[in-house]
């Protein structure tokens, strides 16, 4: 197992844009996405999947085809990033040591499992699959590292009812539902992009429980 300084991460984590510009950007990629995309293409054609994933979790396909679209573009830009290499440099040189070797013993912990293996491409930031979870939040179960897109997705619904969703009520901000999209993502105009990408998937008048 060989883990290397990434030079590429660290440019990419020192070059992140002002919180104004990622704004910006992540309204134009919702917009797109939502209406190339997300709306109808990939929803129906796995209408199946996300009324079973609904029927399970309560997560509706909306927030989960935001994640998935805003995350890798529908599974089609997962990264090519050597993992292991981007998370142990950041782990040594970047602005968050302390959270980045929590996320190398993870990966660590992934790759004794068999779960990873010491070659995985992900992110730039060691994100890994179809909707892009770090390592530790995929310990210990570790589905969404799978490239397979119903396993990914249904973790990703999983994680949100571990964070306190509940289904038929809310998502946007100030609803109940609001707080576990605030744990998927840290930054605010993130989670409001994307409550506002999901509820026009979802459908902009459909329900007051949006």
């Amino acid at each position: 197992m060989q883990a290397n300084y990434a030079a590429a991460t660290i440019a990419a984590d020192r070059g992140q844009r002002s919180f104004w510009s990622l704004a910006r950007a992540v309204s134009r990629q919702a917009r797109r996405l939502d209406h190339r995309r997300a709306r109808p293409g990939a929803q129906q054609s796995q209408a199946a999947l996300f009324a079973s994933i609904q029927q399970r979790y309560g997560v509706p396909p909306g927030p989960l085809l935001a994640i998935w679209g805003m995350e890798t573009g529908f599974g089609s830009q997962r990264g090519n990033q050597h993992m292991l290499s981007s998370i142990a440099t950041l782990a040594y040189d970047c602005r968050r040591p302390e959270f980045f070797t929590d996320q190398l013993y993870a990966t660590l912990k992934l790759i004794d499992r068999g779960v990873l293996s010491p070659g995985t491409r992900g992110s730039m930031h060691g994100e890994v699959g179809q909707t892009q979870f770090m390592p530790r939040t995929s310990w210990p179960t570790a589905p969404a590292t799978s490239t397979s897109r119903p396993t990914a997705l249904n973790s990703t619904a999983n994680f949100l009812k571990a964070h306190g969703w509940r289904a038929g009520v809310g998502y946007q901000p100030g609803k109940p539902n609001f707080a576990a999209i605030q744990a998927w993502n840290a930054a605010p105009v993130y989670q409001r992009a994307l409550a506002l990408m999901g509820r026009q998937i979802d459908g902009e008048g459909a329900s007051a429980t949006r």
